[in-house]
Parts: structure tokens; C-alpha cells; sequence
């Protein structure tokens, strides 16, 4: 974003007015010089394509934070519909982000979590843990879920030979003991998938 502050000559802590009047200028600037012959009216044109899309970011993402009249920015806001299982709304105020950092990702991924889309909230927090890799909150919300995947494959496989008890030459009970017991592993499951709603429950509000 600071780059689009830059391109109209104006630092971050430019009010409202000011952006809009800067604006104006070069675009009434930049809309005469275009008509020159040659290069000069070539990049008047590139130039009145760039402040148009800068000052396009600056009002948006200046919207997206003053969205909540409260005072709570809209990624916080995401955070609190979703504590509320308000899962549409909070996925309408994320649709109408044009810059998506590694929070956004994550908040994404609990959405996805919610609606038992798994592979997709993965992949959301691989996208966040890419963008910060040293946030912990991200990377634990990570290897629970990864966890609970492999719980879920060693199960289906579980339910696939009781399906046929001699599919590997020895009847269930004996496979059983070889492979462990059966109700630690659900235990292990459901304390795993716990601790992951957990963790999407409790901590999604945290930056």
C-alpha cells in the first residue's frame, strides 16, 4: 500500500481530503499531457493508468478499515462472526478484500474448517504460514489439522479391512493387535480434533 501513497506524492498519514485532492490534481495533470506526440504523451497515459489504480487501493483498503463505525477493523470483525458461527457474513467481508495477508489466509482457513473443507483450509494455512512463517498460531493450527488427516486415512484404512477381516492373511482381532487399540486411536482422534476447534475457535481473533 505505501507504494500507492508514493505514486501520488502523499505519505500514509494523509487524510481523506488530502488523497482526493492530490488525486484530482494529477489526473487533470496527466489527462492533458497524454494528447503530447511521442513518449510524453505515451507515459502521461501509463501514469494516469497507475494513479487511477492508486488511488482505487488507497480509498478501498481506507473503507475496509473504517468499515466497523466501533472502531474494530474488519479483520477482527471477521474474527468475532466467526467465534458466532456467522459464517456467511464473515465470508462476505473477506470477499471484499483487495489486499489478502496472512491473517485474511488464516481466517479463510477457519471458514473452510467450519464447513468441513478440509483440503481447502490447508491449503489457505499453508498460504498464511508461507506469509508468516514464524507466527505460531498458524503453524499449530497446521499440525493439528495435519494430524487429524492422518488419523482420518489410518481409520478408512481401519474400515476397509473390516470390511474383509482376511484381506491380509490374518483374521481382524490379530490384525488389531498388531496394529494397536482401536479406541485409543478414536480417543487420540477426537482429543486431536478438540484441541483444533480449539484453536480456530479461540485464537482467530489473535495478529
Amino acid at each position: 500500500m505505501k507504494e500507492y501513497y508514493e505514486l501520488l506524492g502523499l505519505d500514509e498519514n494523509a487524510t481523506d481530503e488530502e488523497i482526493e485532492k492530490r488525486y484530482q490534481e494529477l489526473k487533470a495533470k496527466y489527462s492533458e499531457e497524454r494528447w503530447q506526440d511521442g513518449e510524453a504523451g505515451n507515459e502521461a497515459a501509463r501514469m494516469l493508468t497507475k494513479i487511477d489504480v492508486a488511488y482505487r487501493e488507497i480509498t478501498s483498503g481506507r473503507k475496509q478499515q473504517n468499515k466497523n463505525t466501533g472502531g474494530e477493523s474488519a479483520l477482527e470483525e471477521v474474527s468475532r462472526l466467526l467465534k458466532e458461527d456467522k459464517l456467511s457474513q464473515a465470508q462476505a467481508i473477506l470477499d471484499d478484500f483487495n489486499e489478502r495477508n496472512a491473517e485474511w489466509h488464516y481466517l479463510q482457513a477457519v471458514i473452510f474448517y467450519k464447513k468441513n473443507w478440509t483440503n481447502d483450509s490447508k491449503k489457505q494455512l499453508e498460504i498464511a504460514i508461507e506469509m508468516d512463517p514464524d507466527n505460531v498460531k498458524y503453524r499449530n493450527a497446521y499440525g493439528k489439522m495435519n494430524a487429524k488427516t492422518e488419523y482420518e486415512k489410518q481409520n478408512a484404512h481401519k474400515e476397509q479391512h473390516s470390511q474383509n477381516p482376511y484381506s491380509n492373511g490374518m483374521p481382524m482381532d490379530e490384525e488389531e493387535q498388531m496394529g494397536g487399540n482401536a479406541c485409543s486411536q478414536c480417543a487420540s482422534c477426537c482429543y486431536t480434533t478438540l484441541c483444533l476447534n480449539c484453536l480456530f475457535n479461540c485464537c482467530c481473533g489473535c495478529r
